[in-house]
């Protein structure tokens, strides 16, 4: 009986002094005030100091009772993560941002923030193709849905850019399976640049090498073909004359005389202005 008075007074004791524990840390989180912590957070920014700055958005975020103004320190919070290039952890703020507040005003800006994430994740398209095609993937979703925006003017640059690294990795490909004499997949990759990335500056050598190899192995009305779409679309440039030469043995590629400088050029009349 003892006993059991005894195990039931320790158990009373222990959930006072738990209640009791919980209620001062409560107490310790009401003290803190969210607009301090956003303007402590906001003074960290402004100094580049993000990493502070990430620390006291994500405690504003959680005490604030204004949906907007949580929704604020949220995405500040997300962009102080991308200012110390934590690439991972702000792109798992700004989902978890666009699922707790999908109403937002900011919501346009979250969405323009991770296509500029993974763009800046692009390094060399000859060793990894996949951040190349999630940031293509993130523009294009966002092109579809934000048009008419002011952040559009710069992704549709910025998807140019993509485009041109695209096609530039499927060039590099191609010169590795012509260097093997691996006609059949050099061709796939060639036409896939003409087919997906006719706007880039690399589609003419893809028309030149199409050229060059359908000669090569024989085909020579098809080389003709892309010879003739080839001087059709950029008649002077250096891969048509190349291309040229190939259906023409006697042709010769003229020496193009490189152009006086002119003293009296553009630098100079400003050079004279500033004196």
């Amino acid at each position: 009986m003892f006993l059991r008075f005894f195990l039931t007074f320790i158990i009373i004791f222990s959930i006072t002094a738990c209640s009791k524990k919980n209620d001062e840390v409560y107490k310790q989180l009401e003290k803190k005030n969210p607009y301090e912590l956003y303007k402590e957070g906001l003074d960290a920014f402004e100094k580049r100091q993000y990493f502070i700055a990430e620390k006291k958005f994500s405690q504003a975020e959680l005490i604030f009772d204004d949906v907007e103004l949580a929704a604020k320190s949220s995405i500040m919070s997300s962009f102080s993560l991308y200012g110390i290039n934590f690439y991972d952890q702000a792109l798992n703020n700004l989902e978890s941002y666009l699922k707790r507040y999908p109403l937002d005003k900011n919501i346009v800006y979250a969405h323009y923030l991770i296509s500029i994430i993974y763009f800046e994740q692009i390094t060399d398209e000859k060793k990894d193709l996949e951040p190349l095609l999630k940031a293509e993937k993130q523009i294009n979703f966002f092109l579809k849905k934000y048009p008419n925006t002011d952040y559009a003017i710069d992704l549709r640059f910025k998807k140019d850019l993509i485009q041109n690294q695209l096609a530039a990795k499927e060039l590099f490909v191609a010169r590795y399976y012509i260097s093997l004499q691996k006609w059949v997949p050099a061709i796939n990759r060639l036409k896939n640049i003409i087919n997906k990335y006719d706007k880039t500056v690399f589609v003419e050598e893809a028309l030149h090498r199409l050229v060059e190899i359908h000669f090569h192995i024989g085909l020579e009305k098809e080389a003709e073909s892309y010879a003739k779409i080839l001087g059709y679309n950029y008649n002077s440039s250096k891969w048509f004359e190349q291309s040229y030469l190939i259906l023409n043995k006697d042709y010769k590629i003229q020496k193009k005389e490189r152009p006086k400088k002119d003293n009296d050029g553009l630098l100079k009349k400003i050079l004279k202005k500033i004196i």
